[in-house]
């Protein structure tokens, strides 16, 4: 491969690398606030339906 295609490629890597991982850790950590918001939306529909 050409070096600079190499270089080019280890570059983009390097930018979008630490975004990445930033989301990923966001994404995890916002998953377990999902999940409870989830399961509070389903609590109230239950409530709802009971009255």
């Amino acid at each position: 491969m050409d070096q600079v295609f190499i270089e080019e490629v280890v570059k983009q890597i390097s930018n979008l690398g630490f975004p990445a991982l930033i989301a990923m850790y966001l994404l995890t950590r916002f998953e377990k606030k999902f999940d409870q918001l989830i399961e509070l939306m389903t609590e109230l529909k239950d409530q709802k339906a009971k009255n």
